[in-house]
């Protein structure tokens, strides 16, 4: 699945891919932990899960919108105050606490170079975009590794079992294709020369 692909369809494929795999579905499209994650309202988060439109809002209420967001939850998190989060931030970004706990409410928006970082202060994915993404942008940002991460094949446990033991497939393949039965020959080998064999006493 392309980065470019737009939320219904990330949601198509995530959902094919739950029911294929018998997985459940609360633990990739839980809307309070996607909430937390994109720093949008989880009635937004619903919305968009069950097909429907985010609200309007412009650039500016997203980027108040989702710092408010995140200050609310950094302070859920760490036990501190507005103030104290403001003065953090004051004396990191060099900008008055006053505009700072502005900011933290969501208030004013702040330049390009304070957005940037205030990235860095949170520990945000995606650069200045967490801010100001449309909504299904932001959401479907957040969806489109778990999609990919379930698209991606189960590793092969014959080539795990050769990696680990310092034997390449390639290397065995060298003069010729080895079928199944030939692998696990030779895995058979491997493992009867390092597991400790019935009757075997250690030295």
């Amino acid at each position: 699945m392309e980065p470019h692909t737009a939320l219904p369809e990330t949601l198509q494929r995530l959902g094919e891919l739950i029911r294929e795999r018998g997985l459940n579905r609360s633990d990739f499209l839980d809307p309070q932990i996607l909430a937390a994650r994109t720093a949008l309202p989880e009635s937004t988060i619903r919305r968009m899960l069950n097909g429907r439109k985010p609200p309007a809002d412009t650039v500016n209420e997203r980027v108040g919108t989702r710092m408010q967001a995140l200050s609310t939850a950094y302070l859920s998190r760490t036990g501190k105050r507005m103030s104290d989060l403001a003065t953090e931030i004051s004396e990191r970004l060099g900008i008055s606490e006053v505009w700072a706990r502005s900011v933290c409410d969501g208030k004013k928006v702040p330049n390009v170079e304070l957005l940037h970082h205030l990235v860095g202060f949170f520990a945000v994915e995606g650069g200045e975009s967490f801010f100001t993404a449309p909504a299904d942008e932001a959401l479907n940002r957040v969806l489109l590794p778990e999609v990919k991460r379930l698209e991606s094949p189960e590793p092969d446990p014959v080539a795990a079992l050769l990696d680990r033991y310092g034997v390449k497939s390639t290397d065995l393949r060298l003069h010729g294709s080895l079928s199944r039965e030939q692998l696990e020959r030779i895995l058979e080998g491997v493992l009867r020369s390092v597991l400790p064999q019935e009757g075997d006493t250690k030295q």
